[in-house]
């Protein structure tokens, strides 16, 4: 029987937001041996391996994401070229014709039914935030992460190349 209740998240998540419930950090978490960024797979399309390169460096950064992760971001990947592409797809019908037959199609039999890319896009759409959410790049994710913007803050490197010419 599945666990009711909130989902754990990893001590890097926690330590981010400053382990803000004050609750001792498990000290046996098992973290994964190989730490470097993950390579994207090879069977990500032009939309998934933007959306790879997009948000990797960022997880990566942020300590959030490892080789051993790359399994749930390619799902992400996938399931967002999926949702990209059926609305190219709904937009096309658009401008070729009216609104409502990008919503909706008639059988054979003449029933209106829903137009199978609006299923497609939705169900990836919910995949989508499923995903994000397990990665932790949806809105609410971020702001419990309690990081500050940087705001006017020099970079240590600022003035380096400030007369260079």
């Amino acid at each position: 029987m599945a666990k009711k209740g909130r989902k754990i998240k990893p001590t890097a998540l926690k330590l981010l937001e400053g382990n803000p419930g004050k609750r001792p950090l498990p000290k046996n978490e098992p973290m994964p041996f190989d730490t470097s960024k993950p390579t994207p797979p090879s069977h990500l399309d032009i939309y998934g391996l933007e959306e790879w390169n997009r948000v990797c460096d960022g997880l990566h950064a942020m300590g959030v994401l490892f080789r051993i992760d790359m399994a749930i971001l390619a799902a992400y990947c996938v399931s967002y070229s999926r949702w990209k592409q059926a609305e190219e797809e709904l937009g096309k019908i658009r401008k070729r014709g009216s609104k409502l037959k990008a919503l909706i199609q008639t059988t054979h039999h003449g029933n209106m039914i829903p137009h199978p890319l609006v299923g497609v896009s939705n169900t990836a759409a919910r995949d989508v935030l499923r995903y994000a959410a397990q990665l932790g790049i949806t809105p609410a994710a971020r702001a419990g992460l309690g990081v500050k913007p940087k705001t006017g803050e020099r970079s240590k490197f600022a003035g380096l190349i400030k007369n260079a010419k």
